[in-house]
């Protein structure tokens, strides 16, 4: 057999796939790797502007540390409607609904692109005021307010794309969006040394040209991803006569899809919130932080392409009326999702120097990025639980089940905790965090990982994701409507 066969080999379209019958390990393998690759290739936006601008200055380097949780931030609000549609379109074709599943995708698009406009221009306005809130130096708030105000306005470019790749999950085909992001990507890694040193006749734009490069390339990714829609010759299809918004059918996509946006807005506001402890220390520990949250977004892309793996088989399952067989989905994701997680906590573990110093090979950067990865490390399989979990919950059309563990538990225990921790709050001699330390904010990541993945456990395997699940609303879409002529 060829290398070329063998790479064949581990991919297969949706045509291939049968998500709601037969043996369930092939089926999650064959539909999560793509998007594991899809993830890590969008990750790859985020390494190539840490890689470069890691170069560039550290300062720089912090700046898109203030950024990215932003970032995130904006994506997350907008997030949950992505999550709806994929949910619906999968239970709809689960159900051998076809035409209410096309629906679907044409009011998200529509949708969504009308959110991200609305976010995109009210980030580009009040950036500063937002990015205000933190202490860093002035140099570093002037940098992420010229890096944030691009990516502003370049939001629905970023949107686009996400929901393109949603959409095409819900309908089983994981293959394409990896295929059309490998190409956007390589757009990106040429631009942003470019733009960011000014090669040639063009100008050195430092932190704006990162963000130049990302807009240009996520635009690319969202035009060939919509054509794709169009055409509906992969995954799902999108109807032009279909696209603005229907406010019943908004009421539905808002119903499932504000929890979702809540699980992701309040995984953003943690991570944000956090930052604003980070800031009391050193222009240090923030670089270390960011460059930690990237390396988590790199290791964790395994556990997120099994969350959106189970996602959408248990959303087909439900639409099915296989729900002995979402049971079995879930459990078996779980375990999987903590053994290639662990594995992966041991080797961060290990190398964890090496691995920051591929970023910033400053030695104060290097010695607080790796303590703060071996913190964290031992923890990782646990992650997994929590994203495997998740996913079947949101499937299931539980999404407000899911953004509830999300909130309390990262919101109301893991900041508290990384508070504590990190400013010596605890008057006892023995507390290993007496004094203020960085390394308290390492422990409440750590310890809010392990009590959400128990929580998340426990909650569905009482059976939480069969009570009012959206079995029953399959047949109620409104409305149902007539196959539609784009022309």
């Amino acid at each position: 057999m060829s290398v070329r066969e063998s790479v064949q080999g581990l991919f297969k379209g949706p045509e291939e796939l049968d998500l709601t019958g037969g043996q369930i390990g092939p089926s999650l393998f064959y539909l999560s790797l793509p998007i594991v690759i899809t993830n890590l290739l969008q990750v790859a936006y985020n390494f190539a502007d840490t890689f470069w601008l890691g170069q560039y200055s550290t300062n720089a380097l912090a700046a898109i540390s203030l950024g990215f949780p932003l970032i995130y931030l904006f994506i997350s609000l907008g997030l949950g409607l992505t999550i709806a549609g994929s949910v619906l379109v999968a239970q709809h074709i689960g159900a051998g609904n076809r035409q209410e599943a096309e629906y679907a995708a044409s009011q998200t698009v529509g949708f969504t692109l009308i959110v991200s406009i609305v976010l995109g221009g009210s980030g580009f306005f009040f950036i500063t005021d937002i990015l205000g809130i933190f202490s860093a130096a002035p140099t570093v708030l002037g940098l992420a307010t010229a890096y944030m105000r691009i990516i502003a306005l370049g939001l629905p470019f970023l949107f686009g794309f996400i929901v393109f790749i949603s959409l095409m999950r819900g309908s089983g085909d994981t293959l394409t969006p990896m295929v059309v992001m490998f190409g956007t990507v390589m757009l990106n890694v040429v631009l942003d040394p470019i733009l960011i040193f000014g090669w040639g006749p063009l100008p050195e734009l430092g932190v704006q040209g990162a963000a130049i490069a990302t807009v240009i390339a996520r635009g690319a990714a969202t035009f060939v991803g919509i054509c794709i829609l169009f055409r509906g010759t992969h995954g799902i299809r999108i109807h032009l006569s279909q696209l603005w918004p229907d406010f019943q059918y908004t009421q539905k996509l808002l119903r499932i899809g504000a929890p979702a946006s809540i699980e992701n807005t309040g995984r953003a506001i943690s991570v944000n919130a956090v930052l604003l402890i980070v800031t009391l220390f050193s222009t240090t520990v923030v670089a270390a932080f960011g460059i930690g949250i990237r390396v988590f977004s790199i290791i964790f892309m395994p556990a997120i392409a099994i969350d959106r793996g189970v996602e959408t088989m248990t959303g087909q399952n439900i639409g099915a009326g296989k729900l002995a067989r979402v049971q079995k989905t879930n459990r078996f994701a779980a375990k999987s999702s903590f053994s290639i997680l662990a594995i992966m906590g041991v080797i961060t573990f290990i190398f964890a120097p090496e691995i920051i110093a591929i970023f910033d090979n400053t030695p104060a950067v290097v010695e607080e990025g790796a303590t703060f990865l071996r913190w964290i490390a031992p923890t990782f399989g646990f992650v997994g639980i929590l994203r495997a979990y998740s996913g079947g919950f949101r499937g299931a059309g539980k999404t407000l089940t899911s953004a509830t563990i999300a909130v309390v538990l990262f919101g109301f225990i893991r900041l508290p905790i990384a508070y504590v921790a990190s400013q010596g709050l605890i008057p006892i001699d023995w507390w290993i965090f007496a004094s203020p330390t960085p390394q308290g904010i390492w422990f409440g990541f750590a310890a809010s990982g392990i009590i959400a993945a128990g929580v998340a456990a426990l909650w569905f395997e009482r059976g939480a994701w069969r009570d009012g699940d959206l079995t029953d609303e399959i047949s109620q879409v409104s409305p149902t409507p007539d196959e539609p002529s784009d022309s």
